[in-house]
């Protein structure tokens, strides 16, 4: 029995005595899967919420865990065949595979997807988690990927891989709001999980009555954690600086003058623009990326030293908010920083960042026609239908698109700043 001792879940057990979990623990143990504990959750917030120093190992352990609960509930009411729960399962344990280092931040280099990258490293023979799945079924990596790209049937067993009520969602407002120190994530996942319930006949998920308010609860929670965590300011700051770090070593590769470049490491094939192959991708993770930055401090480029020295010592760029300012005004605004800037001698390029951002917490209502955004829920405990939620809920109508847009800049350009904008 291996018991994986979790600050969420308290304990999860993986009982090796049946062949599913000996399943399960491969994959764990394999190399794939163990580089995740070198890539942060939630990428650069430690510079914001200190305590965020979480992994994505100890993430996709957790949505495993959740969906193990969400098919042990719902196998009391439908049939799961064994193969499609294990599948599932080891979906749930992958699904973050293939991300890169610092969370989202490194797909604006890439300009990938993480989850594409996960499918190739499912399907890649080369790879361990491919061996392991390929041993069990030989169409298993393919299955499994399949769960990932969310063409999968029983198609209600793959909303808990990926909807807008899955297990990774389940998973990590609770992870992250405990691990940020903030309230913000907290819903009642007991009652949730034990109101899901299956439409065998219309091959969807929904929510009995009686969880309506829990999942009311959860959205909101969603909600919070983007207006207050995910898009504070200072993590925002932070991941725009690492863009714009790379987007000056881009170009300095690209001319011939980084002189910290190691021939062949899959990040001096990302800054010549390079295609990687599956084995360089995974060796790309924080550390990794750090090291480069760390050596980038040496380098004879003003900008790309300072930046670099500015990203690794925590001088992070200040924020202005401008998401008030139409887009005519704000246009006219960055025109004029951009002069004051190249006038400082600061180029704009890499100084004056324009960030923007937004979510929806729910897209039920802004997707009408794509039932495979909406969370169905029951209307009632006598004689109840299905329904979208937000058609019977005026608190989850009320869920407005949630968007940001701010100016970064170094701090000993605020007063100029200022200057321009209030004046």
């Amino acid at each position: 029995m291996r018991r994986y001792r979790d600050p969420v879940h308290n304990i999860i057990p993986l009982d090796e005595s049946s062949p599913e979990n000996r399943l399960i623990a491969a994959l764990v143990d394999s190399a794939e899967f163990q580089r995740l504990r070198r890539v942060k959750q939630l990428g650069l917030a430690f510079v914001a919420f200190q305590g965020a120093e979480h992994s994505r190992f100890t993430h996709s352990l957790g949505v495993m865990h959740v969906m193990t609960r969400a098919l042990e509930h719902l196998s009391a009411e439908v049939f799961i065949g064994n193969e499609v729960r294990t599948a599932a399962r080891a979906a749930a344990l992958l699904h973050d595979l293939g991300h890169g280092p610092f969370s989202h931040v490194m797909e604006k280099v890439l300009r990938q997807h993480h989850e594409e990258w996960t499918t190739r490293i499912l399907r890649d023979p080369s790879t361990e988690v491919h061996q392991i799945l390929a041993a069990h079924d030989p169409t298993f990596p393919d299955t499994v990927a399949r769960f990932i790209e969310g063409d999968f049937r029983p198609r209600f067993v793959g909303q808990l891989v990926s909807s807008q009520l899955d297990c990774d969602r389940l998973d990590y407002l609770l992870r992250d709001s405990l691990m940020t120190g903030v309230t913000y994530g907290r819903y009642d996942l007991e009652w949730v999980l034990s109101s899901l319930a299956a439409d065998p006949m219309a091959d969807r998920l929904y929510v009995r009555a009686r969880g309506v308010l829990a999942v009311e609860e959860y959205l909101f929670s969603r909600h919070h954690m983007f207006r207050q965590v995910y898009f504070h300011h200072a993590l925002r700051a932070a991941e725009n600086m690492l863009v714009s770090i790379f987007r000056r070593a881009v170009t300095l590769a690209g001319d011939g003058e980084l002189r910290f470049l190691l021939p062949g490491s899959a990040v001096s094939k990302l800054l010549l623009g390079e295609k990687l192959t599956t084995g360089e991708y995974l060796q790309l993770d924080d550390p990794e990326v750090l090291f480069h930055i760390k050596q980038w401090r040496a380098e004879s480029d003003p900008v790309l030293s300072d930046l670099s020295d500015r990203f690794i010592n925590r001088r992070l760029f200040k924020s202005l908010e401008i998401t008030h300012l139409e887009s005519g005004k704000a246009k006219k605004l960055i025109g004029k920083l951009k002069k004051v800037f190249a006038k400082a001698g600061y180029d704009p390029k890499y100084y004056l960042l324009d960030d923007s951002a937004a979510d929806v917490p729910y897209f039920g209502p802004y997707a009408p026609d794509a039932p495979e955004k909406h969370l169905m829920v029951e209307s009632g405990r006598r004689n109840p239908e299905l329904s979208e939620i937000s058609k019977l809920s005026s608190t989850i109508r009320g869920l407005q698109r949630y968007e940001i847009r701010r100016l970064c800049f170094p701090a000993e350009m605020r007063e100029a700043v200022l200057a321009l904008v209030e004046g």
